[in-house]
């Protein structure tokens, strides 16, 4: 939090990269980049659990999740929404083979 105090007092771009599963989570990051007068945006990766749970078994052992933890974030996990002070949201999915597909949300991410 420091870090970002940091930021948001330099007028410093910031990315916080961070799964923030519940809006309670991001709301810590939000409002006082709000109040700083910073334009926020939400970057809403949708994947499926097994997906995940697949993924995650490629990495070198060392740098896996464990599986309960990943199961533990699909289960809270909320969707963020515009009315959370978002600016800007965006919507990101696996592609086919390697990287993202990136697309703008006008509306509510569903």
């Amino acid at each position: 939090m420091r870090l970002l105090e940091t930021c948001l007092e330099t007028r410093a771009p910031v990315v916080i990269d961070n799964t923030n599963p519940t809006r309670q989570d991001r709301r810590r990051y939000i409002e006082p980049a709000k109040a700083a007068d910073y334009s926020v945006h939400s970057y809403f990766f949708q994947s499926r659990v097994a997906e995940c749970i697949a993924r995650n078994e490629t990495r070198p052992e060392q740098q896996r999740v464990p599986k309960t933890a990943l199961l533990h974030t699909c289960k809270i996990l909320e969707r963020p929404a515009r009315e959370e002070g978002f600016n800007q949201m965006w919507f990101v999915r696996p592609a086919l083979g390697d990287g993202f597909l990136v697309e703008e949300r006008h509306d509510e991410v569903r």
